[in-house]
């Protein structure tokens, strides 16, 4: 697979899949431009492409904010040239029993999971993409998409906004030759997850569900992310991938 000559912007690049996959696409040709909340996580990744592969840039934006994603896009593609590849990894979770999600909690979930994620889409779907009948978009969505999760209420109705609006670009844009699918991983092994499965119920439930009986790792949906990126996967669109051990098969 190769990316040699590719721009790829990655969202929420300062840690876990994001972090990897804007890795991983830089090791196989891609130029990178980094997008995130926490600059000193966006520089250490910066830094780390930068010294062992090639050319990559970062960028603090909060992608919540619709207004700042426009005009960093702008300054992007004046900057480091027009966008082929965007892959969104900033979201965010925050488990709660429904009972008790407030409309703040309920807010800053949807803002980073669906609103910024679809606007970046927007961005760059009307300024790069669509004007020059291009481009790759990839969402990571998550299994929570698909089957419900206790504690998750907020989180699972974004993650199911997303493969819906993953689904609609790819079906409104591909006449553009812009293609738009969908990653959806189990629980990845991160320093997030470590701490939810300190609770051996919750552990068993996730080990239980997961026919491969194991988390799955940054790589390994990293590579998937890679594939749809690059011209090896042309032929799909629309697709919610899913990376998660057989958890959705059963």
């Amino acid at each position: 697979m190769s990316l040699s000559g590719k721009i790829a912007l990655v969202t929420g690049a300062g840690s876990g899949i994001g972090k990897i996959s804007a890795i991983q696409m830089a090791q196989i040709g891609a130029e990178l431009v980094l997008l995130g909340r926490n600059e000193k996580k966006l520089a250490e990744t910066s830094s780390e492409i930068s010294k062992s592969v090639g050319k990559c840039k970062w960028y603090s934006v909060d992608v919540t904010n619709t207004k700042e994603i426009s005009n960093s896009i702008q300054k992007i593609r004046k900057e480091c040239g027009e966008i082929d590849i965007l892959v969104n990894s900033a979201g965010i979770n925050i488990p709660q029993k429904a009972e008790d999600v407030t409309i703040e909690t309920w807010n800053t979930i949807m803002d980073t999971n669906v609103k910024g994620l679809f606007f970046c889409c927007q961005a760059i779907g009307r300024q790069s993409m669509i004007p020059r009948k291009q481009g790759v978009i990839v969402n990571i969505s998550s299994q929570a998409g698909k089957v419900a999760l206790p504690l998750r209420v907020a989180y699972c109705s974004s993650k199911g906004a997303v493969d819906q609006l993953t689904r609609v670009l790819a079906f409104e844009w591909a006449k553009y030759g812009v293609r738009v699918n969908a990653v959806a991983p189990t629980f990845v092994e991160t320093p997030f997850t470590k701490e939810m499965l300190i609770d051996q119920e919750f552990k068993n439930f996730v080990m239980n569900k997961i026919p491969l009986k194991r988390l799955a790792t940054p790589l390994e949906v990293a590579n998937v992310v890679c594939f749809l990126a690059t011209n090896k996967s042309s032929m799909i669109t629309g697709a919610i991938i899913p990376v998660d051990g057989g958890w959705t098969i059963h």
